[in-house]
């Protein structure tokens, strides 16, 4: 990676699709990043990640039974993250990509790979391979499919409305998947 900042946009996106904040000790805002234990690698990268951004806060990982939480403690990271701790789920915050990422390729990319290796999957439908990405707050869905429109994709987005009220968007790559997957350099073990 070429910069900080590249890897920061990359940890923007991954905090965007699977984390959370909140400030347990009343003392520093808490980033938890919870991933599903069927990608070790991807558990390990994020790790590597944040230490490397936030060389001195101390990284935890809590194993659960089919999940891990990785957590950190800093209070810039409302800031860097642009949405608060104590406002309610990010759907509700209508959370959305920062404007520095969205104004930069290389930053855009990064931020993109986050998203899709946390809320995002890679499969095959009739020996076609397909990229999705699924998530409920429809200010982010809508950053993603312009980002992802930007860089010369065609997506398609799919609403479903879920029990629990709430709108499930779900956007996937078709076309050209294979050049999306290879351009972000999405992977997902």
């Amino acid at each position: 990676m070429d910069s900080k900042k590249e890897l920061l946009a990359y940890m923007v996106g991954v905090s965007l699709g699977d984390g959370n904040l909140s400030n347990p000790n009343k003392r520093a805002i808490r980033l938890r990043i919870t991933c599903d234990n069927k990608y070790p690698k991807l558990i390990k990268h994020i790790i590597e990640t944040l230490k490397t951004l936030f060389p001195k806060n101390k990284v935890s990982k809590i194993n659960r039974i089919t999940s891990t939480d990785i957590s950190l403690y800093s209070n810039v990271l409302g800031k860097i993250l642009d949405w608060k701790w104590d406002k309610g789920p990010k759907d509700l915050q209508n959370i959305k990509i920062p404007e520095w990422i969205k104004d930069n390729t290389k930053f855009t990319k990064e931020c993109l790979r986050g998203l899709f290796q946390t809320d995002g999957s890679i499969y095959k439908d009739r020996d076609y391979l397909m990229i999705n990405f699924v998530n409920t707050s429809p200010i982010l869905v809508d950053d993603i499919y312009k980002l992802t429109k930007k860089l010369g994709y065609s997506p398609n987005i799919q609403k479903l409305k879920q029990s629990n009220g709430k709108i499930k968007h779900t956007i996937r790559i078709s076309k050209d998947s294979q050049k999306f997957i290879k351009e972000i350099n999405f992977w997902k073990k």
